[in-house]
């Protein structure tokens, strides 16, 4: 039946998404961060940064939440406090990672779009000072979460599992946070990239026939470097944001029938039709938090050259770490010197 091969597929599916994206971002993140990839400064924060949130997607929200906390439910992850904490980073991790590329690709249409804005806004400066923000602002939207769960049981005074308080359903303020955390996560992010990448192809077919205008008179046959490197820009970009639409489509459309139709189900009914839509955007969703990597993989060159030196990086962090002197030629051997009177 459909509602049993969903859930044989979760059990397979999500320990083997951990055991890629986990060590694909770490190694993602490492490459990046030694800037030989041939972007940017401006790009590469941004690049790094959604690595980051990634990888804290894959950590907490596929690697503690979904196995761990399924498969081993009397932990210590089970205590309130800590199933509060977890529950918190799932959904701040899910905001951050969203909004870093929302961030990367407005970034990519200031530099496009606004060529007079270009120089000040597409700057190391602005895009690490935007990162931070994006950051303390995703973990502070989120703290009202710690108070909308209470202990599911108390067992010999210890405070077991989490449970939603009925504030939650009774209050029109907490209604309205859920909205717009829910909103915030899901829909004005997916509708913000599509509007900067429908204004950006834009922008680029119009400047690209412009061109094509000026050098068509007897120089049809000749190639033009600036469309070349013009195309190669956005590549990574399009490759980006269009995965992100892609992968995010099924959850969107989820999210948008089960809200905006009041309808909602229960976790334990398998069959609905409601919980198969929605685990199912919950795969595509969290396989966006790896697939950065085989992205950078298929359209960067120097990445892939750089990715043939990942062997060589243990040696390198461990030859760093010995004192340059613990290897000299010259280095005195004070144990054997005599002192002189």
């Amino acid at each position: 039946m459909v509602h049993a091969a969903i859930l044989q597929i979760k059990d397979i599916y999500y320990p083997l998404l951990a055991t890629f994206g986990v060590p694909a971002n770490i190694m993602t993140i490492v490459i990046l961060s030694r800037g030989n990839c041939g972007l940017s400064k401006c790009i590469s924060v941004y690049m790094v940064a959604m690595d980051v949130a990634d990888l804290l997607i894959m950590v907490f929200n596929v690697v503690v939440y979904l196995i761990f906390n399924y498969h081993f439910p009397y932990s210590i992850l089970s205590y309130t406090a800590v199933c509060k904490f977890i529950l918190y980073m799932t959904f701040v991790n899910l905001d951050m990672s969203v909004w870093f590329t929302v961030s990367f690709t407005f970034d990519r249409f200031v530099s496009i779009c606004c060529p007079n804005f270009k120089e000040k806004y597409c700057a190391k400066r602005t895009a690490t000072t935007i990162i931070v923000t994006v950051f303390a602002l995703t973990y502070l939207k989120g703290a009202p979460m710690f108070f909308s769960y209470e202990a599911e049981r108390i067992i010999d005074n210890v405070h077991w599992g989490c449970w939603t308080t009925q504030a939650v359903y009774r209050l029109p303020a907490w209604s309205v946070y859920s909205w717009m955390q829910s909103s915030s996560v899901v829909l004005l992010p997916f509708a913000l990239m599509m509007l900067f990448n429908s204004l950006t192809v834009r922008r680029i077919l119009l400047a690209n026939r412009v061109r094509r205008g000026l050098r068509s008179s007897g120089n049809e046959n000749q190639s033009d470097p600036e469309v070349k490197s013009r195309r190669k820009s956005i590549l990574l970009l399009f490759t980006i944001s269009g995965s992100y639409i892609i992968l995010w489509l099924t959850t969107v459309g989820s999210f948008a029938a089960t809200r905006m139709s009041n309808s909602v189900y229960h976790q334990g009914d398998y069959s609905n039709p409601g919980y198969i839509a929605t685990e199912s955007g919950y795969l595509l969703m969290y396989l966006s938090s790896c697939s950065n990597t085989c992205i950078y993989v298929a359209t960067q060159r120097k990445f892939r050259g750089e990715l043939q030196n990942v062997p060589k990086f243990p040696p390198l962090i461990i030859m760093s770490l010995v004192p340059i002197y613990s290897i000299s030629p010259h280095k005195p051997n004070f144990s054997t010197s005599k002192s002189t009177k």
